[in-house]
């Protein structure tokens, strides 16, 4: 199949001519230059490939070559055309326009903040918003508008979601209708070829039943992606799928070691480590495999990189990507260890590859360990912070915005490496490892935070209903929303029902702040509620969460709190409202660590300023892009120092939860 681009092409975000890149999830083709910022915010933003000098299955080429040429990046860039947007400055860079900072930050916005994206009308219930996208989709792959699909994905719909009418997901519908191209772009977003519907058959199944064999060929391989690309990586070779699904590489050189003694310890150090790999659980095995698929695709795009540049200049804006971008989804311990894969050599990281190829064939197969005594004993003390910082690629753009030659390039990227502590020697599987086992513990906390979490959501909605029904019927200032925002402070802060109560307030009352902010006036019985902290038949609870928690989320919160002052240093007020969600949410999170109603009373005053300065927030953030086109002009100095006031206070509310929760844990 041909890969030439067609001479009308040009890059989706500088309109460079003859793109040579594209960014797979997203749709769109994109030049040297822009492809280098899509890299450095990773895969879980932009997957990208170079269209002449990659691999491509055909059907995944045609798939991205069907959503350029429908016009795919008009999804992104869809408030862009608005003229109104034209009129107030706002533009897309010219080819141009330097990298940084002009090309990054519209990147940044265009596709991680989707600044330009088509907002859905405000909804109460974002469960139902998901749900109702989701069926939509289900309904839609069954036709050949790939970009109406991606416009659902775009919007929120799930790949994986399962129809409880029809008992099916998406791709059981694109597999029974033979639409291939959806299919790819379902398996794009995280669609499981092997998911069962009600009847237990899956859309392989699907597709056989309705005569597409290619079909069904191409989503085996589809399921089998992960462990195919690492064998292929190492031998250039994939199974057929037809005599089996993994091939097993071997180092050839194992047996000709230079040193006997290095090797000996080599040896034993491998054999502890690949004991250790053993014993991790599913999930955990599942995580590390991911994390070094994420490596593999990183090393062999650094490999066309550097095959495509043009060395005879000196280029100082374009950039390989020393190390996996930082994924704000996982904790800071996974992203220091993805990190760390970097530092693998050829033969160790060769050595780790074929380890978990043979450890997935064995757990795929079910076969037990060879001996018992081959599971290690992982336990650890959960109360230690055993890890750094992690280097982040956005300190890495704001660096290259003032380098003026390579020199100063080299040395930022060394000083971003040492803060993440990836130049304090050779790194070993086995210290990988034991990376990985900090995981363990808190992930088993967040799992249950999350059931929690989610049973919590639920009372609230009951909740919202029932405030709904006794509310005026006013006009609203947002939405027609009559709720106090304190309803959206958290989904662990409603108290269950109670026969007094109207359900709205919560241990961490806000109300007050929150509403005299948004200028709706209460009413003289709204005023004179109790506090739920007296008188509630709560008892207090003296329990702390873990300080690692703590601190994590704390990190949590605090890197959304730069990226919104960044933005409002760089006046990018349109950042705004999407950094403030972003804080709301994390502070909702590290709320929910803490007991419904604290004995301590600086705890439940530190909780208080967090949750009604997140609160603030959101509402001095929706100032900026204010609804109403004849509405008064914002005065955006004043505005800026609303949310930089707003913004500190919550950062010290989140540094005095951790000193609170370190101090109580120490006594």
């Amino acid at each position: 199949m041909s890969r030439k681009v067609q001479r009308s092409e040009v890059c989706a975000d500088c309109s460079a001519p003859d793109p040579g890149w594209t960014s797979i999830n997203r749709g769109v083709l994109i030049c040297d230059e822009c492809c280098s910022v899509h890299r450095s915010l990773g895969r879980h933003i932009s997957i990208v490939k170079h269209l002449r000098h990659s691999g491509w299955p055909p059907a995944l080429l045609l798939m991205v070559q069907t959503l350029a040429s429908n016009g795919a990046n008009s999804i992104w860039e869809h408030s862009l055309l608005d003229p109104a947007q034209v009129q107030s400055g706002r533009r897309k860079p010219n080819p141009q326009d330097k990298v940084h900072p002009t090309k990054s930050e519209f990147i940044r916005a265009k596709y991680q903040m989707l600044a330009f994206v088509h907002k859905l009308p405000c909804r109460d219930d974002d469960g139902v918003t998901t749900k109702d996208l989701s069926k939509q989709l289900h309904s839609s792959v069954r036709t050949g508008s790939l970009e109406t699909c991606l416009r659902l994905l775009s919007l929120g719909a799930q790949a994986n979601f399962f129809h409880p009418e029809k008992g099916t997901t998406p791709l059981h519908v694109a597999a029974k209708a033979g639409q291939v191209l959806q299919a790819e772009l379902l398996v794009v977003y995280g669609a499981d070829p092997g998911a069962p519907d009600i009847n237990g058959r899956t859309p392989i199944d699907y597709a056989r039943q309705a005569g597409q064999v290619e079909l069904a060929e191409r989503l085996v391989e589809c399921q089998y992606e992960l462990t195919d690309r690492l064998a292929f990586y190492l031998c250039g070779r994939r199974p057929d799928h037809k005599n089996g699904h993994y091939i097993i590489p071997q180092m050839a050189d194992r047996a000709r070691p230079k040193c006997p003694t290095q090797s000996l310890d080599l040896s034993e150090l491998a054999k502890a480590a690949k004991k250790k790999l053993q014993a991790l659980s599913n999930r955990l095995f599942e995580e590390l495999a991911m994390d070094v698929y994420d490596e593999v695709d990183r090393r062999e795009n650094d490999a066309v990189w550097l095959t495509t540049q043009n060395h005879s200049t000196l280029v100082t804006e374009r950039s390989a990507v020393p190390f996996l971008p930082v994924n704000p989804e996982y904790s800071a311990t996974r992203n220091q260890g993805r990190q760390k894969l970097a530092r693998f050599n050829a033969r160790e990281f060769a050595t780790l590859i074929i380890d978990i190829l043979s450890d997935a064939k064995r757990r795929q197969q079910g076969k037990g360990l060879s001996s018992p005594t081959e599971a290690l004993e992982l336990g650890q003390d959960d109360d230690q912070h055993d890890y750094d910082s992690v280097a982040s690629d956005e300190d890495t753009d704001s660096e290259l915005a003032t380098q003026n030659n390579s020199n100063t390039q080299r040395n930022n990227r060394a000083k971003s490496m040492d803060s993440s502590d990836l130049s304090d020697g050779p790194i070993t599987l086995q210290e990988y490892l034991e990376v990985k086992k900090a995981l363990a513990s808190s992930e088993a906390k967040v799992q249950q935070l999350m059931k929690v979490n989610n049973n919590l959501s639920e009372e609230l909605r009951r909740l919202q209903k029932e405030v709904r029904k006794g509310a005026p019927s006013g006009p609203s200032p947002y939405g027609g929303q009559h709720l106090s925002a304190s309803t959206e402070v958290g989904r662990y802060m409603v108290p269950k029902s109670e026969k007094h109560g109207s359900g709205t307030d919560s241990d961490y009352d806000n109300t007050q702040t929150y509403d005299v902010s948004l200028g709706a006036g209460r009413s003289s019985e709204e005023e004179s509620r109790p506090d739920m902290e007296e008188g509630d038949g709560v008892e207090p609870d003296p329990t702390l969460p873990c300080t690692e928690d703590v601190i994590l989320k704390t990190e949590q919160v605090t890197k959304n709190i730069q990226e919104l002052l960044r933005a409002a240093q760089e006046f990018k007020h349109d950042s705004f409202v999407p950094c403030s969600e972003k804080i709301h949410t994390a502070v909702t999170e590290m709320a929910s660590l803490f007991p419904k109603r604290p004995a301590l009373d600086a705890v439940r005053c530190s909780l208080r300023l967090l949750l009604a300065s997140a609160s603030r927030l959101q509402v001095e953030c929706r100032k900026a892009a204010p609804s109403d086109p004849s509405a008064v002009a914002v005065d955006y100095q004043l505005l800026t120092q609303q949310v930089i006031q707003c913004a500190y206070d919550i950062a010290k509310a989140a540094k005095q939860l951790v000193t609170i929760t370190t101090r109580e844990k120490k006594q």
